[in-house]
Order: structure tokens, then sequence, then C-alpha cells
């Protein structure tokens, strides 16, 4: 229907196009096609009549104008630059460009300046004032001799005779006498709520400016969203009440072994030694928090897992040497915290914390050589390490469509004890993360 709608309104243009309408220096608006014009004068084809105006009583011909009007009741009034099957641009008076979504027109007529009844009395009073002169002129022809068509014996055109009125000067007692001039008073007129609209644009009551901001926010508040913009732009937090994250990332953990540990089934007394059974873990975590009330600080439960990567180690005393290697993970969980510094920021900014068990299973094997020997003896054994842990840190959000991406750095307090004493009590872990709020 609207392909129709618009292939119609494209044929009726160029006959539209046809049609001007003249502002004269009076004020009076008429619409009309132009038949023939001269420099002096301009025949106009009317809707009531041709009629012959002055070109001096003429200020301007006015560029067509279109009005639409929209759902909801809104005009718009101006001249159509382009159009197509789903928009059409349109530029107002004041220069500026609106574009208008083709379902939100209701109908499209060319715009009549004068709403037709002052311009059929100006008409008429024309028609009626060239039928004065046609018959005065008539008149004059069969007055007598001694009657000159011009002082001094000058001739006219018919267009200068139309142009300034012209009437045959008579002759009396030597002198020529010129008839007196015929002044027309014409009653106001009420104006259109176009002309009245424009009236206020140029006094500063109104500014076109301002009129085309509230057609175009008036347009997008009836426009329908199509089915790409169904979703929201901005997204107001106080909607949200729960959070889930999932969070990847690699943590360098500084882990080593000392005093004595375990070989097979005998126990071995590293000394002032330390075996390093560290690496940079990769760790993957996630937390699932509800927000309390309508405040910035979400609490909620939380699990970890990190890796212990692969490690070879050695140790040569006089009685024997020990190769080996090793591997294990660490799992906590616990309570977590997200409190948000700026949420409704595009890149929001959170304080984060967390209270953990953490629990450490490492394993390792390998060979006691004897000092002198060629024999070797395999031996397996693990070591396990329990208890609280606690982090603090930092991170950003930004949305992505209906997801958050982030950023979260944290560093993680973690106490060992026993085999595991000297090792770091802190390390830092950075994860990129992929969370919803809903």
């Amino acid at each position: 229907m609207k392909k129709f709608f618009i292939l119609s309104f494209l044929l009726f243009v160029p006959f539209a196009a046809t049609a001007e309408t003249l502002k004269m220096k009076d004020g009076t608006l008429v619409s009309g096609s132009i038949v023939s014009q001269t420099e002096y004068t301009l025949n106009l084809a009317t809707s009531y009549g041709t009629i012959t105006l002055n070109q001096r009583e003429i200020e301007q011909i006015l560029p067509d104008k279109h009005r639409l009007i929209l759902k909801g009741g809104t005009q718009l009034v101006g001249v159509i630059l382009d159009m197509d099957e789903f928009n059409i641009k349109l530029q107002t008076d004041d220069g500026s460009i609106v574009h208008v979504d083709v379902p939100q027109i209701v109908t499209i007529e060319a715009y009549d300046y004068d709403r037709g009844n002052a311009q059929q009395e100006f008409v008429e009073k024309q028609i009626q004032r060239e039928q004065q002169l046609q018959a005065q002129a008539a008149a004059q022809a069969t007055l007598p001799a001694g009657k000159v068509a011009g002082a001094g014996g000058l001739t006219f055109d018919a267009d200068i005779d139309q142009v300034f009125e012209a009437k045959t000067a008579t002759v009396v007692n030597g002198q020529v006498q010129t008839p007196s001039a015929q002044v027309q008073t014409v009653a106001p007129r009420p104006l259109s709520d176009e002309e009245m609209f424009l009236k206020n644009v140029k006094s500063g009551t109104i500014s076109q400016q301002d009129y085309a901001a509230q057609a175009k926010q008036e347009l997008s508040a009836n426009k329908k969203p199509s089915p790409t913009e169904q979703k929201p732009t901005k997204r107001v937090e106080r909607n949200f009440s729960k959070y889930l994250s999932i969070q990847t990332g690699v943590m360098p953990l500084d882990l080593k072994a000392s005093g004595p540990i375990a070989v097979g089934s005998n126990t071995r007394d590293l000394g002032e030694k330390e075996l390093d059974i560290g690496g940079t873990s990769l760790v993957v975590s996630g937390k699932f928090l509800w927000r309390v009330k309508e405040s910035n600080l979400w609490l909620g439960p939380t699990l970890a897992f990190a890796n212990i990567p692969k490690n070879e180690f050695s140790f040569v005393n006089s009685v024997e040497t020990i190769e080996a290697q090793s591997s294990g993970s660490l799992l906590s969980a616990g309570l977590a915290a997200n409190y948000y510094l700026n949420p409704k920021h595009r890149f929001s900014f959170y304080l984060t914390a967390a209270a953990q068990y953490e629990m450490l299973s490492l394993n390792y094997n390998g060979e006691t050589t004897p000092a002198g020997s060629t024999t070797y003896t395999s031996f397996s054994n693990s070591l396990s390490a329990s208890g609280p842990a606690g982090s603090v840190g930092i991170g950003v959000e930004t949305w992505v469509d209906d997801l958050m991406i982030g950023l979260e750095a944290r560093q993680v307090f973690t106490p060992r004890k026993d085999e595991l004493k000297k090792s770091a009590t802190s390390n830092t872990v950075i994860q990129v993360q992929l969370s919803w709020k809903f």
C-alpha cells in the first residue's frame, strides 16, 4: 500500500509543480499557472479565472511547498527535496532538513498558502477591475474629437495602459485634463495558520529551528522501532537485581616446597633448599550476585579453579639424587562482593572483594638414585593444603548489546604452612570477564 502511495505521489508532483504562488506587495497570496508575461505584466490562470497582474506589484514567486500531516496530528510544511519508498527529505523555511519516515505520514497535500477564500476574493476583484478598464477604453473610443489619447500627444501600448491604469486625457480650454487616481481600500483579511506562523517567526515570537526540533521529537516518539531497534539503548540500573559473571585469566603462582617432604615411604629433609613448584596458572572463576536493595552493592557466592603447572625439580645430597616432576590444582569457594562506583557511566568501575576457603592439591613423582649407583627407585607422593583466603581488587565493565565485557585485577592473600610455608602469601590475578545483569 505504501509503495502505491509513493508512486501515486511521484506522479502527482510534476503536475502540482506547474502551479505557482505569487506574493503581492500588499501581502496577498494568489496561486495559478503563468500563461504569459512581459516586462510589465503577467497573465495568471487561477481556479477562479485568468487575471493580468502588474509586475511591479509582485513581491516574489514563492516556492512549491507541501504539507505533511503525521500520525498524532503533527504538520510539517516545506519543500520536498528527495523521497523514496521509506523516507521523505523535507526542507523547512529556515533551511533545516527534516527526514520523515513514510509510515508516519497520514496525508501529503499541496501547500495552499492562502486557503482559497482570500485568493478568490482577490481574483474576483482583479477581474472586475479589468472589466471596468475595458469598459472605459470602449467608452473613450466613442468620445468626440478634441480629446487626445495622452498628454502631449503621447501614445501607450496595452501593457503600459494596464500597468499604470492609463485613462484617455481630455483638453479643456487648451489645457490637458487627466482623470484623478482611484484609490481602492481593501479591508484586512484574517491571516491563515501558516501566515500567522511565518509572521511569528519573523517577529521572533517562535523559532523555525525550535519548530523543526519539536517536529523531529514528535516524529521520533510516534515512530515504531524496527526489529533492530527493539533493544533499549539506555539501561536503567535500578531495573537489575541479579548479576552473573564468568571470568578467565592468569595468576603467576609463587609456590615453593621446603623442609621435610615425603619421598616414597620415607621423608627427606630439604634443609635450606627450596623447590620451585609454582608457575603461571590458568584461572577460571564465576560469580552470581544479588543486588542489596537498590544500592550499588552486590553480594553472592563465587567459585574459582586454577591449575598448578607442571614443574621438574631435583635434589642432590651425599646419600642420593632425587629427580621428580609435579603438577596440581587449586579450588576455592566463598562469598564475593562488588561495589560500583559509577554504575550509570558507559565504562563502569567497581571495587571487588571476596572471602574464600582454598584447597590445594599437588602430586609429584620421580626417581631416587643412591650415590655411586645406577639403579633407581620410583616414587609417587602428594601433598595438600587447605585454609582461608581473601582477595581485593578493582574491575571495569561496559555494555555490548545485552552483555557486558570487562577486566578485573585482584590480589589474592593465602597464608601457607608446613611444606609450603616459604611460598608467597599473595598472588596477583588478572582476568577478562563476560557478565550479564538481569
